[in-house]
């Protein structure tokens, strides 16, 4: 069992910058950062491999947030720069242990650990 703690969402105004993170209780061997608008499906955000040198972006978010891993504190951020007000959703770190097929991926369905999500709000 993986616990998964996000923090760092805030209320923001349009253009400013935030940085997300999510503390694992255990070893994860991929996490991703997934979010959720009000009135719409969760859809993926960001994923990275433990080993840090495998990344992957929505396309909405790419050239504005960046995910990165510290290894000693079993963290992962997401910083968000530039946020638009259609960046307000839930946001919510997911985890996985056990990799079968892609090494890294951007689907819900592979992450078996998730944290209680951390609300981001970008207003106009």
């Amino acid at each position: 069992q993986v616990n998964l703690v996000e923090s760092g969402g805030d209320l923001v105004q349009a253009g400013d910058s935030l940085r997300l993170s999510c503390i694992a209780s255990g070893h994860t061997l991929s996490r991703g950062w997934f979010r959720q608008a009000p009135g719409k499906e969760r859809e993926f955000v960001a994923a990275i491999i433990w080993t840090g040198d495998v990344t992957t972006y929505a396309d909405s978010v790419k050239g504005r947030f960046t995910i990165s891993r510290d290894g000693a504190k079993n963290a992962v951020y997401l910083q968000m720069n530039n946020l638009k007000a259609e960046d307000t959703a839930v946001y919510y770190c997911a985890a996985r242990t056990q990799i079968f097929g892609m090494l890294i991926s951007k689907q819900e369905s592979d992450y078996e650990y998730w944290g209680q999500g951390t609300q981001v709000t970008v207003s106009l």
